[in-house]
């Protein structure tokens, strides 16, 4: 049997994180029950106290946790340490999008104050994990920043009022993203076929050392080009349409502001 101690140390931290905005998310919930006696959205919607404000920070607390977004992301990349199949599914597509996925749900009851820290924490975090991916050389890690990223911008679209975008954007990732960790899978175990007795100075989930892999490995390499499009957005990929929906909604967002004001 295999020991991981990096792995299980990965595992403690984000259970420990999680807890965090488990609290956080707990006392939201009890700050809406004490000032509606509901948690039913409708009656919160219709509920005008300066708790809600409080209450919805508590509950977005819990969705920074939950989708590893600033300054509650140190675990996600930590947690590559798993095993591939189980990044494609819970890293890209079930676990970390819950947090959006509870924005999206709950999005009439937060504040206007409320959306305005949703929208600053979603950009930082944004900003934030694409630098971080520049100084990876893991490919899993480089994904995982890539994963911080990418939440970072539906959650700046969350509260910028382009909810049914980012929306659209969270399922379009659920599947490139998940693509592209699927194909990290397959080169990490088509290196370690190769390299079955490497040594520990060489990484095969480094990219410095996966030169050369588009000839011996075809579709993976097609594959990988089509998800990586998606994820950059480029044109005639999903990912471009829903990245383009989202700043069309975020430019009339912020004219109406300015119209506003001015």
């Amino acid at each position: 049997m295999v020991r991981k101690p990096k792995a299980a140390k990965a595992a403690t931290k984000a259970f420990v994180i999680n807890k965090i905005g488990d609290l956080g998310f707990l006392i939201g919930l009890m700050i809406f029950w004490s000032i509606a006696d509901s948690l039913e959205i409708t009656s919160l919607t219709q509920i005008n106290s300066p708790w809600l404000t409080i209450a919805g920070i508590c509950i977005f607390i819990g969705v920074l946790a939950k989708s590893a977004q600033f300054p509650f992301f140190n675990w996600l990349p930590d947690a590559m340490e798993g095993p591939t199949p189980v990044s494609a599914l819970i890293h890209a597509a079930t676990m970390v999008a819950a947090g959006v996925f509870l924005l999206i749900r709950i999005e009439p009851v937060f504040t206007a104050d409320c959306l305005v820290l949703v929208s600053i924490i979603g950009a930082l975090t944004t900003v934030t994990g694409a630098f971080s991916a520049l100084a990876q050389f893991d490919i899993k890690r480089i994904l995982a920043y890539s994963t911080i990223s990418q939440l970072g911008f539906m959650i700046m679209a969350m509260g910028s009022g382009a909810a049914d975008s980012g929306f659209l954007h969270l399922l379009h990732h659920a599947f490139f993203k998940a693509g592209l960790f699927l194909g990290a899978g397959s080169i990490i175990h088509a290196m370690h076929q190769a390299h079955p007795h490497a040594s520990d100075n060489f990484d095969v989930q480094d990219i410095r050392n996966l030169g050369g892999l588009r000839k011996k490995m075809p579709v993976t390499f097609i594959a990988f080009i089509i998800c990586a499009g998606a994820l950059a957005g480029l044109p005639l990929t999903t990912g471009f349409l829903s990245k383009e929906l989202i700043l069309s909604d975020m430019a009339i967002w912020a004219g109406s502001i300015f119209h506003g004001n001015g």
